[in-house]
């Protein structure tokens, strides 16, 4: 017999030998109120369920343990001793769950947030808010980059939770679909792009020096796909912020996520160019390492983002 296979028999055997725990927290009852019925009352069950429970501990370990009467139940011999040894398992019980409670406290005192940068800027902060009301006592740390630095901010165990952009879901996460988005072009209102009458066809967009993310950000991803990789950049920024200030400067026309042009468009500080034959909508996700679904205060604020 290996190892392994020896342990795993040793572990069942274990398990019908030794009574389940709210068997010896029954007897412990018993020994202390010197009565089936009290100690019934105690744990919250029938007396003939106790009376039952006693029996099956009994025959499980093959000795008398409680002697009863009309004047109540009094332990045995036998059944002092196993109280004894009932005491030590229900008390180490008592410790494990003490020691798994800290363990939870201090999981659900935190959250690790990684999150892609339009995500970031125009989504998280509401969820949070909302996650705050919920659990006001636990601190919550954001990591923002783009979607590539969060796939390794989660797979290094520096977050609890994360969120991207991109068109694929980065590999050893796993995901699901929390919102939808679509980028769109815009330019100053002094642009010549501003004054078309016609839409944007997706040779003259690639043609074009366009003010970008970054590679590795999901908005540079979605584009470079529509465009067969051809995008040209003027400027490359590590912001979703930066690529809009410099848009409203005049400096050139960008691709930005329609969330986070909202206010511009309406104050005409950025201008909405229609394109053409091109695709630029993408799903927005929240990712975890594959096989560790989110729990605690991730698994709470999960649920938030997809009320």
């Amino acid at each position: 017999m290996t190892q392994a296979a020896e342990g795993q028999f040793r572990a069942g055997s274990l398990a019908h030998r030794v009574p389940e725990l709210g068997a010896l927290e029954l007897l412990l009852a018993v020994a202390r109120l010197g009565s089936l019925g009290g100690a019934a009352r105690e744990l919250g069950i029938t007396q003939p369920a106790a009376s039952s429970r006693i029996r099956s501990m009994e025959r499980q370990l093959g000795v008398a343990l409680v002697d009863r009467s009309p004047r109540g139940s009094r332990l045995t011999d036998a059944g002092a001793l196993v109280t004894d040894w009932a005491r030590r398992i229900v008390e180490a019980a008592e410790a494990f769950d003490v020691g798994a409670q800290a363990l939870r406290d201090r999981r659900d005192s935190r959250l690790r947030v990684a999150a892609s940068m339009t995500i970031a800027e125009y989504l998280l902060p509401g969820w949070l808010l909302a996650l705050r009301a919920q659990r006001p006592d636990t601190a919550v740390s954001l990591l923002a980059g783009n979607s590539a630095a969060v796939a390794e901010r989660l797979l290094a165990d520096e977050a609890d939770l994360g969120f991207v952009e991109g068109l694929t879901v980065p590999t050893g996460l796993d995901s699901v679909v929390i919102a939808h988005d679509h980028l769109i072009v815009v330019t100053a209102p002094g642009h010549l792009w501003s004054r078309r009458r016609r839409a944007l066809q997706a040779s003259e967009l690639a043609a074009t020096p366009l003010i970008l993310r970054e590679k590795g950000s999901g908005t540079r991803q979605v584009l470079d796909a529509a465009l067969g990789g051809l995008a040209r950049p003027l400027i490359e920024l590590s912001s979703t912020t930066a690529v809009k200030a410099a848009a409203v400067s005049g400096a050139g026309p960008a691709v930005l996520s329609e969330l986070a042009v909202g206010e511009e468009l309406s104050m005409r500080r950025l201008v909405s160019v229609p394109v053409a034959g091109v695709s630029l909508a993408r799903d927005l996700r929240a990712v975890w390492p594959t096989g560790h679904r989110p729990v605690g205060p991730a698994r709470d604020l999960l649920s938030l983002t997809r009320g």
